[in-house]
């Protein structure tokens, strides 16, 4: 293990900093139905539906999580976690900062980001030891389809020329994601009134016990759409890696609040 004296919170932040900085003069023009007439039918509905048309382009978002329980392995217990994420639209980028304390005193963070065309994950003790610090193209892979699996929270990624869109039927879509020479891909399932249900992928990296990573089925399942300043947003999200001896979730918990467009 290696010490190091920064919060990852700080790192966090100083991330977050970075790519506001990049993206304060990108353009925040109004979307249109023009926008959304060459994507496929079920996304189109998911749109309207959740009132984006008329809205200014989301260019970035900050997302607040609460109630979020976490599991490390299937034979291990939930641990609650706080959690704040960050997510922009110009390149594909996601940062993550999750933290808790170990029988509730040993302070644990985490700061998961997809940045710059890289994965990384850096989980640290006591604020004084790495005891992960994860890189490489499964992490890269991971950290990108992560980011097309967060439409849900900023749809405009939807529009960006790095993803395509391919129509499967009336209720399901999917899409691929390339960038820095990366291409991953997904399907998402959408109501008929225009809800997002989920998102599905074969293209996401499970971390064995040994450090090997194993090219897992992996989904998220969102619902309970909640409506803030005209726009509808799912509040509540749980994800799972579909394993050989069945579906392992180790991820769900509650959105509190997403800020469009911040820059600061």
């Amino acid at each position: 293990m290696t010490k190091i004296g920064n919060s990852l919170k700080n790192l966090y932040l100083s991330e977050i900093k970075t790519d506001i900085v990049n993206i304060s003069d990108y353009p925040k023009d109004i979307i249109r139905e023009k926008d959304i007439l060459t994507l496929p039918k079920p996304v189109q509905r998911y749109f309207r539906y959740c009132g984006y048309i008329g809205k200014v382009k989301m260019v970035n978002a900050k997302t607040e999580w609460k109630d979020i329980d976490f599991k490390t392995a299937q034979n291990k217990k939930w641990m609650r976690l706080g959690c704040l994420q960050y997510n922009s639209v110009s390149e594909p980028t996601r940062i993550v900062y999750l933290q808790n304390k170990i029988l509730g005193i040993f302070p644990f963070e985490a700061r998961d980001k997809y940045q710059d065309g890289k994965g990384n994950m850096l989980i640290k003790l006591l604020n004084l030891f790495t005891i992960a610090d994860a890189k490489g193209v499964e992490m890269d892979k991971s950290g990108l389809v992560t980011v097309l699996s967060e439409i849900s929270i900023i749809p405009t990624y939807a529009l960006q020329d790095y993803i395509k869109w391919e129509t499967v039927d009336n209720n399901n879509a999917k899409a691929t994601l390339t960038y820095n020479d990366i291409t991953v891909g997904g399907t998402f399932n959408f109501s008929d009134k225009g809800e997002m249900n989920s998102f599905y992928t074969e293209n996401r990296y499970f971390a064995e016990k040994d450090g090997t990573y194993k090219n897992i089925p992996w989904s998220i399942v969102i619902d309970n759409y909640v409506e803030k300043d005209g726009m509808k947003f799912p509040s509540r999200l749980k994800v799972m890696w579909h394993l050989k001896d069945g579906d392992f979730e180790y991820f769900k918990g509650k959105i509190s609040n997403i800020e469009y467009n911040v820059m600061e």
